[in-house]
């Protein structure tokens, strides 16, 4: 799965292609064209650099003053023009590796949130932390593809421009350090290369599995210090991270194997300038600066040709940075995802009514059956109460009709998206201001400060427009209100979204028998249809229809009990 083959260029070209065809295409190719040129001019220098090096050691040996200073003097312009190359090289690469990063991150992000694919991604288990392959693997990903690019064409400029100046000095060193690079290559993929592609990818795992350990604790930390929970949790922190500890341990030993041989066979060719050309230098053939030339000449020839095992470390990180990102991208691309095994599929029609012909539902994993032969309408305005012992399917009704299950059988008429609106028994709030909380979902839209004081007035939340100080300052809605409070800001939202269709499940359960009836009260005076899951019976009079299920599939439809409940027809508003 993680070896350097076909198929993680493969991957790697599906994850890389879009971008460079992408409409940012001519900013990224005029980047990569720059950075060639700095390449190519890095490496000539470096060339010159080895030249002028050689020429004033020379000119030392053979005490020839004129030839020294001329030699220092063109090192130093060398110098001044090597500076802004050296510099601009690694700005510009760093520009276009944030661009890339941006397009990428902005791509897979927008798939992610489509067609609810973050959440359908839960019953995958194959895909871990998905936040650490958009946070992570997507950086990693871009920085090393551009940086060992860059690598490799350096390599090549290197190999094409030394071997030259080693050819015209020595053939016979050339053949002999192609064929050590070579021995060196095959030997530390050979031995190496898998396992620590395999480690690599299994540490990104393993690290990102106990970060999300510690995330968790960090957001349920009240659920765990009232059960007093702390021993448990460290224990299982614990045991996460003995595993962390545990792959990095092995890493370690097969870096340790790896460098003994690398530090060996780099150091080792240092001799081999020394043993191919001193005969030549103490025979008079060959200057002094002769031996510090091929030194240098050797020395970026070896490294060009062994650039794959001297860069197996980062190879093996990125090959596991690879699989991880293509995995994640083509469960979140249905278009690119391999073909699953044909399942049955409850189908779906939004046509703005909701009814049930003959559905039978089941868990996404169809492990099991939530209702059989379902056939029920629910006409609008005339609400439905979903009822039965914990555990019997009364939430997986709501998921089917808010379109996020589907396995089973049958046809299900639904209202569309846009007309719907679910409140769960835990209330989301996300991060900001009052206004934009009670806006959620649809942020864009202009409220006045009238309307949000009158749905506040509404649900008993009058005083909260000065707790957060002001409908528009940021306030963290997670801490500094409590569930009941949240529940009614929810009620809130619905007040001032105007859904066709309100699913409630046990969106009262935090609340006071006052509260709930006065919110179900006035829901129950407007033309909205409330499909709720509740255990509490006093809620039975604003419905037209109570819908039992029972264990293993089993349903009864049958009349609401009616009281008191108020006529219907008003305006949500």
């Amino acid at each position: 799965m993680h070896a350097f083959d076909l198929k993680l260029l493969n991957r790697f070209n599906a994850l890389a292609k879009p971008y460079w065809h992408s409409d940012e295409k001519w900013r990224a190719h005029a980047l990569i064209f720059l950075l060639l040129l700095l390449l190519i001019s890095e490496t000539w220098l470096n060339v010159q650099f080895n030249t002028q090096s050689a020429e004033f050691t020379s000119a030392l040996a053979g005490l020839d003053a004129p030839r020294f200073w001329m030699s220092i003097r063109t090192f130093v312009l060398l110098l001044i023009v090597a500076v802004p190359v050296y510099s601009y090289y690694y700005y510009v690469r760093d520009k276009l590796t944030i661009n890339w990063r941006l397009w990428l991150t902005r791509r897979l992000l927008s798939q992610y949130l489509e067609r609810r694919s973050f959440y359908h991604l839960l019953q995958n288990s194959e895909i871990d932390n998905p936040d650490q392959r958009i946070a992570e693997d997507i950086s990693s990903f871009t920085q090393q593809s551009i940086i060992l690019a860059l690598v490799f064409a350096n390599a090549l400029f290197q190999l094409f421009a030394f071997s030259r100046v080693l050819w015209s000095i020595s053939q016979m060193l050339v053949l002999i350090v192609t064929l050590y690079a070579a021995v060196g290559t095959a030997i530390t993929f050979g031995v190496f290369g898998k396992e620590m592609a395999s480690l690599y990818f299994d540490k990104r795992k393993r690290e990102a599995n106990f970060r999300f350990g510690l995330v968790r604790i960090r957001e349920h930390a009240e659920s765990i210090a009232l059960y007093r929970g702390e021993k448990q949790e460290q224990s299982e922190l614990e045991k996460i991270f003995r595993e962390v500890v545990s792959n990095f341990n092995r890493l370690i030993d097969w870096t340790l194997r790896l460098n003994f041989f690398h530090y060996f066979y780099r150091l080792l060719t240092a001799l081999l300038p020394a043993l191919v050309i001193a005969p030549r230098v103490l025979s008079g053939e060959l200057e002094v600066g002769s031996i510090v030339q091929v030194e240098g000449a050797c020395a970026a020839i070896l490294g060009a040709l062994t650039v794959f095992a001297d860069n197996l470390e980062s190879l093996s990180s990125f090959a596991a940075c690879v699989d991880r990102l293509d995995s994640f991208s083509q469960c979140i691309t249905p278009a690119q995802a391999p073909a699953a095994p044909e399942r049955s599929r409850i189908l779906a029609r939004d046509t703005g009514q909701l009814s049930f012909a003959n559905v039978t539902l089941m868990t996404p994993n169809y492990a099991r059956t939530v209702v059989k032969n379902l056939t029920i309408s629910v006409p609008p305005g005339n609400g439905l109460m979903i009822i039965g012992a914990s555990g019997c399917g009364k939430s997986s009704l709501l998921r089917l009709i808010s379109g996020l299950w589907d396995s089973g059988t049958g046809t299900i008429e639904r209202p569309r998206p846009e007309e719907m609106l679910f409140l769960p028994q835990h209330a989301y709030m996300i991060a900001g201001s009052l206004r934009r909380q009670l806006c959620y979902p649809h942020l864009d839209r202009t409220v006045s400060a009238e309307e949000i004081h009158e749905v506040l007035r509404r649900v008993n939340l009058s005083g909260l427009v000065q707790r957060c100080g002001g409908l528009d300052a940021e306030f963290d809605f997670e801490m500094e209100i409590s569930t009941g409070e949240r529940q009614r800001l929810a009620f809130a939202r619905a007040f001032l979204n105007r859904p066709r269709y309100l699913l409630l499940d046990e969106a009262t359960s935090a609340l006071d028998q006052e509260n709930e009836a006065s919110i179900y009260s006035q829901l129950a005076a407007t033309s909205c249809t409330l499909i709720s899951v509740s255990h509490h019976p006093a809620l039975e009079k604003y419905h037209s229809q109570v819908l039992e299920l029972a264990p293993g599939g089993a349903w009864r439809l049958r009349p609401a009990v009616k009281s008191d409940a108020p006529e219907s027809g008003a305006s949500l508003a």
